[in-house]
């Protein structure tokens, strides 16, 4: 079922065309990503999806709701963690309930369990400062969790981490993901990471940035172990390169 659809997305800023005519989807249960060469449009799109920024043409769905310029139906993860510093791991990612208005111990008691679940235990009460960045971005995905929403959106989320660690989280994310339910559309550069951790990869290219071609990942995220040394996964490394150099 398609929890997120866009449909014919163009935005501009002033004269100037930024993406044009773009239809994308992403089903119940998905990890779909957006892979294109920097300038091509990604944030831009993921603005509008998330209702920041209102098109000059097309429609966002949610399910049937129309939610184009309407913000805070889907959550919204930036490439920083965004963790405030003077704050207590547990109240950091409490505050989309505590911005609802759920009171500061409630939020805690609703949080607190799942910090085994996103590898956080033990980390409750120190402060962000006190966390490398691979625990650092898992808090800030437990606290995108939180807000509630079916769709999440993430835009470069691992850019910042080492390679050693980014291995890791990928990893811990395709388990987590899968155990938690939540729908991700998420941006990224780097082919590897794409092919890794989609069900789908949409490839953005130009400038207005359009979709160029979508690619399917046949292998279930399950049986991903050692995918990256697999011949099949060097196929689709070829053709996302290929497509990319030609446009």
């Amino acid at each position: 079922m398609q929890l997120l659809r866009a449909e014919h997305i163009t935005k501009q800023y002033g004269d100037k065309t930024i993406i044009r005519d773009i239809s994308v989807h992403l089903d119940s249960g998905e990890l779909v990503s957006l892979l294109g060469l920097s300038g091509a449009g990604k944030t831009t799109l993921f603005h509008v999806l998330s209702g920041l920024v209102t098109p000059e043409e097309g429609r966002v769905f949610l399910e049937e709701e129309d939610i184009s310029g309407k913000p805070g139906r889907i959550s919204y993860m930036l490439q920083k963690d965004l963790l405030l510093p003077h704050k207590k791991i547990i109240d950091n990612v409490s505050l989309p309930m505590l911005l609802k208005g759920t009171p500061k111990k409630e939020a805690r008691e609703k949080a607190d369990p799942l910090f085994r679940e996103f590898g956080l235990e033990g980390t409750q009460y120190l402060y962000p400062s006190q966390l490398s960045g691979g625990m650092r971005q898992r808090a800030a995905l437990l606290r995108t969790y939180l807000t509630g929403n079916r769709a999440a959106l993430l835009d470069e989320p691992f850019s910042a981490l080492d390679t050693i660690t980014k291995s890791q989280i990928h990893e811990w994310y395709l388990d987590v993901i899968g155990k938690i339910g939540l729908s991700v559309f998420f941006i990224t550069h780097d082919i590897d990471e794409a092919i890794l951790l989609s069900d789908r990869i949409y490839i953005m290219t130009g400038r207005p940035g359009e979709i160029h071609s979508q690619i399917k990942i046949e292998t279930a995220r399950e049986n991903r172990k050692d995918f990256t040394l697999t011949d099949e996964f060097l196929t689709y490394k070829r053709r996302i390169i290929k497509t990319l150099r030609e446009h």
